[in-house]
C-alpha cells in the first residue's frame, strides 16, 4: 500500500498525493519514509524534500515544521515549502550572492551574521531543488 502525503503551509495545501517513498529533512537529519513505517511525530528542519511515484522523483524546498506518520498517512505542517517549479532561480541566486557578500564583511558590526547565514542556507536549498528538478531523472 502506498503512502498518502499531505503538505500544508500557512497559506495553502501544497501537496496531496499518493506516493511510494518520501525523504524529508528532519531536525536532526534526513528521514526516509516507506509504506508500513511505524507511527512517528517529529520536528522538521530545512532542506530538500523528495517524493517518488513509480520512477518519477519530485523535489520541494522545505523550511521547518512538523511531520506525523500514522497508518501510511503522512501529514507535514511546514512553515514554508516550495515545489521546484515555483522557485525563481534568478531570485535565489541573487539572494545567495547578497548573503555571501554580507558574510564577507567581517568588520561591519551592523551585519546580522546569523540572519545572513540563514538567508544563504535558504538560497542554497532553493537552488539545489531547482537544479534537481531540471536534471534528468535517474532510472
Amino acid at each position: 500500500m502506498p503512502l498518502e502525503v499531505e503538505i500544508i503551509t500557512p497559506n495553502r495545501v501544497l501537496l496531496h498525493e499518493v506516493v511510494d517513498e518520501l525523504n524529508v529533512p528532519g531536525a536532526l537529519g534526513y528521514l526516509g519514509i516507506l509504506p508500513g513505517h511505524t507511527a512517528l511525530l517529529t520536528t522538521l528542519g530545512q532542506g530538500v524534500l523528495m517524493y517518488r511515484k513509480g520512477q518519477e522523483r519530485r523535489y520541494l524546498s522545505l523550511f521547518w515544521g512538523y511531520m506525523e506518520v500514522n497508518n501510511d498517512k503522512v501529514t507535514i505542517l511546514a512553515e514554508l515549502a516550495e515545489p521546484a517549479e515555483e522557485i525563481d532561480r534568478a531570485r535565489a541566486e541573487a539572494a545567495r550572492q547578497r548573503a555571501e557578500e554580507r558574510l564577507r564583511r567581517f568588520e561591519d558590526a551592523t551585519i546580522d551574521r546569523e540572519r545572513a547565514r540563514a538567508a544563504l542556507e535558504r538560497a542554497l536549498i532553493r537552488l539545489q531543488v531547482a537544479a534537481r528538478a531540471a536534471a534528468p531523472s535517474p532510472h
